[in-house]
């Protein structure tokens, strides 16, 4: 990628995307979603890190009582954007499907997707809550 194509992306924040989701900031809210649009036309790139992901779910979860169905309905849409870039994609992919299944808060479900995504077998822990469950991992 040419240098020039590097500076035509623009990293998104996490309290964009929160305004974004929540609308809490109306004026923020309208410059997320002009952001948003445009990368949805195509005239801008957008990229994130899965740091900002964890964060969203943190926030959404810890200070906006999101309930975990409508913080996937977040992760989903983020995940399916066209013109939004996520660092290790596969990876959150996993992780969102984990965290979906219910037992598991996102950080341990994006853990686990780490692991496998390595071909680990075996975890060192403390948290034998979540990672006993989880197939083809051992704790040692």
């Amino acid at each position: 990628m040419k240098a020039a194509d590097m500076d035509d992306t623009i990293f998104v924040d996490t309290n964009v995307f929160l305004r974004f989701f929540v609308n809490d900031v109306p004026a923020q809210y309208e410059k997320a979603r002009s952001l948003f649009e445009a990368a949805e036309a195509g005239t801008i790139k957008l990229e994130t890190s899965e740091l900002v992901i964890a964060e969203i779910v943190w926030v959404l979860e810890s200070f906006y009582g999101f309930a975990r169905k409508e913080v996937i309905e977040v992760l989903t849409t983020l995940l399916s954007s066209r013109n939004l870039r996520i660092a290790n994609h596969g990876r959150i992919r996993e992780a969102v499907r984990l965290y979906a299944a219910g037992n598991m808060d996102f950080i341990d479900a994006y853990n686990i997707a780490y692991i496998r995504s390595k071909d680990y077998s075996k975890v060192a822990t403390f948290d034998r809550k979540h990672f006993s469950k989880v197939e083809g991992i051992s704790i040692v």
